[in-house]
């Protein structure tokens, strides 16, 4: 049953493209389920560290590619509802805050999985996503830089110990975009190619990002790119948030090969199904090439103190989240025997 448990990932899509689609209070639907009825889920819900897993990869594939039409159809009908007034007031504020949670858990999450893939036309998927959730900048530096660095000072992505949340989403973005910038500048140096061609991946979304947006201004009115813009901040500022928790406060040496000790994982059901095993992250740095439904767990790699829908609650609250989890991290080192 682990296969078809992924396609619990499906519903918080489908929530927010019936409240696209429909207005008034059912706008609000994904945004009460994905952080109100899923967090208070994940706590009370046991966790399933089994690690039983199907070598066939036929439900998984079909699976991401499930999600592809079901964000377009997201961001179309936000964009869409706006223009033709069926969202307005109340409803829209709900279907902007639903998309962008949906983009952010869910777009954005199996993005990550496709752009790992080896074959061309998922890649392609990954960008597609992330292009639809307003990112230009993780599918460069995250494979580039995140996996070689992290858990070092060289990552933009790997959050300090004591380091808040909030400056944590401000100081990753400007590194980051910094960080994907130079890489696509350095590789096309190397080829003996001007930076700002059509080849740079940065330079290239952020152009067709910006005709996008004059699309959408003439034809649908600027009230339904000013939608799309909320949207993607807030996916992205969950994309941040997602980065924050898995990587917190761990370090590594940068010539010390990453590990399962490295990352934080989370068993909790939630989590685990409807983020296809994201919450298994030290698995994944461990073997990045690995796919999310054969991810396992380790006994030995430091534990979140709940998973991905209910741990934003303390990461919005730095003293808390600093509580819970700076003991959380003396207790891991001293079991491991490994120094701070």
């Amino acid at each position: 049953m682990r296969n078809w448990s992924y396609f619990l990932s499906l519903i918080p899509g489908l929530l927010t493209l019936i409240g696209n689609t429909s207005g008034g209070y059912w706008s609000w639907a994904n945004l009460v389920f994905s952080f109100v009825v899923l967090a208070v889920l994940e706590l009370v819900l046991p966790s399933n560290k089994h690690n039983e897993a199907n070598q066939d990869n036929t439900l998984p594939n079909i699976l991401l590619w499930l999600h592809v039409p079901l964000q377009l159809s997201c961001v179309a009908s936000l964009i869409i509802g706006i223009a033709n007034l069926k969202l307005m007031g109340h409803s829209m504020a709900g279907a902007v805050l639903s998309t962008g949670i949906s983009s952010g858990s869910g777009a954005i999450v199996v993005a990550h999985e496709l752009i790992h893939r080896k074959e061309k036309y998922w890649r392609f998927a990954g960008q597609l996503l992330l292009f639809s959730a307003g990112n230009f900048y993780f599918y460069v530096e995250h494979l580039k830089v995140h996996h070689k660095w992290v858990g070092t000072h060289l990552d933009p992505a790997t959050s300090r110990y004591g380091e808040s949340l909030y400056k944590f989403y401000i100081r990753t973005t400007i590194q980051q975009i910094r960080s994907a910038w130079n890489v696509e500048a350095q590789g096309l140096a190397k080829k003996n190619k001007s930076t700002f061609n059509f080849s740079n991946y940065v330079l290239t979304n952020i152009l067709l990002h910006l005709l996008i947006a004059i699309t959408v201004v003439i034809f649908l009115g600027a009230w339904s790119y000013f939608a799309f813009l909320l949207h993607a901040l807030l996916a992205n500022f969950l994309l941040e948030y997602i980065n924050y928790i898995e990587h917190y406060g761990l370090s590594r040496n940068t010539n010390e090969r990453c590990t399962e000790i490295h990352s934080w994982q989370s068993d909790k059901v939630v989590s685990r199904f409807f983020l296809i095993d994201l919450s298994r992250h030290s698995d994944h740095h461990y073997y990045a090439s690995k796919p999310f439904h054969q991810l396992i767990t380790y006994d030995r790699s430091p534990e979140l103190p709940t998973g991905y829908a209910s741990s934003i609650y303390l990461a919005l609250l730095p003293p808390l989240w600093f509580k819970v989890m700076h003991a959380r991290l003396q207790q891991y080192h001293q079991s491991n025997k490994i120094m701070q």
